[in-house]
C-alpha cells in the first residue's frame, strides 16, 4: 500500500459516508474537514465528487494498487456505512457495487460479520428491565474503560465497537432514569455532542483501519494519532463525559439545552482527564481479556 492508495480509501470512504443521501450542508462540511485532516486536501476533485454523490466507485476502486489496500478500502466504507446501524436501501447499494469492482478478496466475509454484528448493536435496545438505578456511575466509568479497551485490540475493526457502546450506555441511562425512548433519540443525543457525526465516525474508522495496516507509509499522510494507543484518552474521556451528561440530561426530564449539554459535556471531559491516569493500567489489562465479539455481544453488563 502507498500514500496514493491511502488518498484513494479516504475518498471512498467519504463516498460511504454521504451514501445514504441523508447528509445536509454541515454534515458534508464535516466530511469534509475529516479529509482534510486526513490528508486528502479539500480541493481534490475525488472529494468533491464524494460529497456531491457522484464518485465514481469504479474508477476508486480500480486506482487501488494491492489486495491489501483493496481489503482496506471495503474496511473503511462498509464500516463508515454501518457505524450508526442497519444499511438503508442506497448504503447497501453503494457497498454492493464496490464490492463488486474490488473483486473477490480474503477476509470481506469476516468484515461483513463483524460490521453486522455492530450495525445490530446499534439498532438493538439493550434489556435493562430491574436494574439498579443507583450505580450509574459505576456503571460509566466502566463502560467508559470499556470503550477504551477497544481502542487497544488488534483486531482491524475494533473501533466499530465504540459507538454502538456509547448508543447503548446512553440509552441504560435514560431507561434507568425511568425515560420511555428508542434507540434514536440516544443517537440524537450523542450527535447534539458532536457524537456520530459523519465526518467523526469516518475519520475514527479510517485511523484505526489505515493505521493498522500500513503505517510506515501512512503515517505521515494521517499524522501522529495512527496508532490505537493515541486514541484511548480521548475515547475514554469522550465516553465518559457522554454518560455523565446523559445521566444529568435525563435526570432533569430532559429539559437541559443544548448549550447546558455541550457545557456539561465539556466539564466531564477535564475530569475524565484527571481520571483516565488513574486507570490507564486497568484499561490495558482489560483490553488483553476482551476481544471484538465480546465487545459487540455484552454492551448492557
Amino acid at each position: 500500500m502507498n500514500s496514493q492508495d491511502a488518498q484513494t480509501i479516504i475518498a471512498l470512504a467519504a463516498l460511504a459516508a454521504n451514501a445514504d443521501g441523508n447528509q445536509g450542508e454541515p454534515e458534508r462540511a464535516s466530511i469534509a474537514a475529516a479529509a482534510s485532516r486526513l490528508g486528502l486536501p479539500a480541493e481534490d476533485g475525488r472529494l468533491q465528487q464524494a460529497l456531491q454523490g457522484t464518485g465514481d466507485v469504479a474508477m476508486l476502486a480500480h486506482a487501488l494498487s494491492s489486495d491489501e489496500a483493496r481489503v482496506a478500502a471495503y474496511d473503511v466504507a462498509a464500516a463508515v456505512c454501518h457505524a450508526d446501524g442497519a444499511l438503508n436501501a442506497r448504503e447497501s447499494a453503494f457497498l454492493a457495487a464496490l464490492s463488486r469492482e474490488l473483486g473477490a478478496l480474503p477476509g470481506l466475509s469476516e468484515s461483513a460479520e463483524t460490521l453486522g454484528a455492530a450495525a445490530q448493536a446499534v439498532s438493538t435496545p439493550p434489556d435493562v428491565a430491574g436494574q439498579p438505578t443507583t450505580a450509574t456511575d459505576a456503571y460509566i466509568l466502566d463502560q467508559a474503560m470499556l470503550a477504551g479497551a477497544a481502542e487497544l485490540l488488534p483486531h482491524r475493526l475494533a473501533g466499530m465497537a465504540i459507538l454502538p457502546l456509547q448508543l447503548r450506555m446512553v440509552y441504560t441511562i435514560g431507561q434507568r432514569q425511568g425515560q420511555q425512548f428508542d434507540m434514536s433519540q440516544a443517537k440524537d443525543l450523542a450527535a447534539v455532542l458532536g457524537i456520530g457525526a459523519a465526518g467523526h465516525m469516518m475519520e475514527g474508522i479510517v485511523r484505526g483501519v489505515l493505521g493498522s495496516v500500513g503505517r510506515g507509509v501512512l503515517g505521515g499522510l494521517l499524522g501522529g494519532a495512527t496508532g490505537a494507543a493515541a486514541g484511548v484518552a480521548v475515547t475514554f474521556a469522550t465516553t465518559y463525559a457522554l454518560g455523565h451528561a446523559a445521566e444529568q440530561y435525563y435526570a432533569q426530564g430532559r429539559k437541559l439545552s443544548t448549550a447546558d449539554l455541550k457545557a456539561l459535556f465539556t466539564r466531564f471531559q477535564g475530569e475524565a482527564a484527571t481520571i483516565f491516569p488513574k486507570v490507564e493500567a486497568r484499561i490495558r489489562n482489560l483490553s488483553t481479556g476482551t476481544n471484538l465479539g465480546s465487545i459487540l455481544g455484552g454492551f448492557a453488563r
